[in-house]
């Protein structure tokens, strides 16, 4: 499931494309009716978090070369439910409505919940824009020194464990991990990675698990205890926190989210030759030093970024329902 990660060198060095050039590619793109308006997009979480920021660092590059820009709604609730279903079965399937999710935690929400929409009959994820690591992390003056001693202290007593929302690969990997070494956590979600931030600080929860990517973008608030990778996390440069299965001899699966672009099936299935553009237009963001400087300047590490396409994707969606299905017990031990 997991695949190279975009350098930093590659990402900054080589994307050469300058302002001009990218406003040429807007006046030169082929002569199709489309878009013939700026674009709708539906992000299925609270305003002001990581999604927005990435999606917003990601489009400046982008609406320059298809020449419309976009406008953003926020609908969280229901673990993203709220925001798939609007974006399904209420906004037209035009071409110019998007939806720009997190599709580990939102194909877990799918999965559990079963929604009355389908993937992939009614959208598709074409665009993914990176890979993050989940992570369990503590503020910075907390006496929770390892993973260890959290565990520890989880096998005397139940720990409060924050997350932004219980269907979430971070949330998976801590559940896992306590089925697997008989410590006891209760999962309190915040709804989103700002307020489980807040949380961590004020000590309502002893713990917290997110991606890795925003706990990094806060700098030395907090200190990460563990991360969640099979096999070795590209944000070594960055924490010294080893990797969970490696201290406990778990063998606990890729617990990355990944952030993409979707759209309604229908009218990609249908419009061809207008999907291809903005596939095309989307992998070439990923070659505008403009684009890495905004993902940077969002305090995240631009070794996060990884372009997959539509099969990508869906291979990458697909995988999360099984896993869901593989921990379904212990998701719903912690809700």
């Amino acid at each position: 499931m997991r695949q190279p990660t975009a350098s930093r060198r590659r990402v900054l060095q080589g994307g050469l494309a300058t302002a001009a050039t990218v406003g040429l590619m807007a006046h030169t793109r082929p002569a199709f009716a489309y878009p013939t308006r700026n674009f709708n997009v539906t992000i299925p979480t609270g305003q002001g978090g990581g999604a927005e920021r990435l999606a917003r660092a990601f489009d400046g590059p982008w609406s320059a070369m298809l020449g419309r820009p976009f406008e953003y709604e926020f609908f969280p609730g229901a673990g993203g439910q709220v925001g798939y279903e609007l974006f399904v079965n209420r906004r037209p399937a035009d071409g110019h409505h998007l939806l720009f999710g997190n599709m580990g935690p939102e194909m877990i929400m799918y999965a559990l919940q079963r929604p009355n929409y389908t993937f992939p009959d009614d959208y598709i994820y074409f665009c993914r824009l990176d890979i993050d690591d989940s992570c369990v992390f503590v503020r910075a003056d907390s006496p929770i020194q390892s993973i260890e001693q959290l565990v520890d202290m989880a096998k005397q007593r139940r720990l409060n464990i924050g997350t932004s929302r219980i269907p979430h690969p971070a949330s998976i990997g801590l559940l896992a991990l306590g089925d697997a070494t008989g410590a006891q956590f209760n999962l309190v979600p915040y709804g989103g990675g700002n307020p489980t931030y807040i949380g961590t600080i004020n000590g309502e929860v002893e713990a917290s698990v997110l991606p890795i990517t925003g706990v990094i973008s806060q700098g030395e608030r907090f200190r990460i205890l563990g991360i969640f990778n099979p096999n070795q996390s590209v944000f070594g440069a960055y924490t010294d926190a080893p990797l969970v299965n490696d201290v406990f001899g778990t063998n606990l699966p890729d617990l990355a989210s990944s952030r993409s672009w979707a759209i309604h099936t229908r009218w990609a299935d249908e419009n061809p030759e207008h999907f291809a553009m903005l596939e095309d237009t989307s992998r070439r963001v990923f070659d505008d030093a403009a684009f890495a400087q905004a993902f940077e300047q969002t305090g995240a590490p631009v070794e996060a970024l990884a372009y997959g396409d539509r099969e990508l994707c869906t291979n990458y969606a697909l995988a999360m329902i099984e896993l869901t299905e593989r921990y379904r017990d212990v998701l719903s031990a912690g809700n």
